[in-house]
């Protein structure tokens, strides 16, 4: 059972970063909205990669995560519509 809660807190989460995506999106041209869309990159060799060439095979490293204001506040959001929900499951 305990899968089946991590399963839907997932969901949610998922949902929250997806729909704060959408929301940064289309405010980020309306002047009184254009904070919802302010936001950064994070990341490990996303511009330059880190590159292990063993001649080979060549594996190439890097991460990057973008995070703006409208996906924080919907996975916030999106967690306090877990805790309601999932007291009902």
């Amino acid at each position: 059972m305990k899968w089946k809660n991590n399963l839907i807190l997932l969901f949610f989460v998922l949902g929250g970063v997806i729909f704060g995506a959408l929301v940064a999106n289309l405010t980020a041209g309306i002047p009184m909205l254009s904070w919802l869309a302010f936001g950064e990159h994070i990341g490990i060799g996303a511009a330059n990669p880190i590159v292990l060439d063993l001649s080979v095979i060549r594996i190439t490293f890097g991460l990057e995560i973008g995070v703006n204001v409208a996906q924080i506040l919907c996975i916030l959001l999106a967690l306090l519509l877990y805790r309601a929900v999932g007291k009902k499951l």
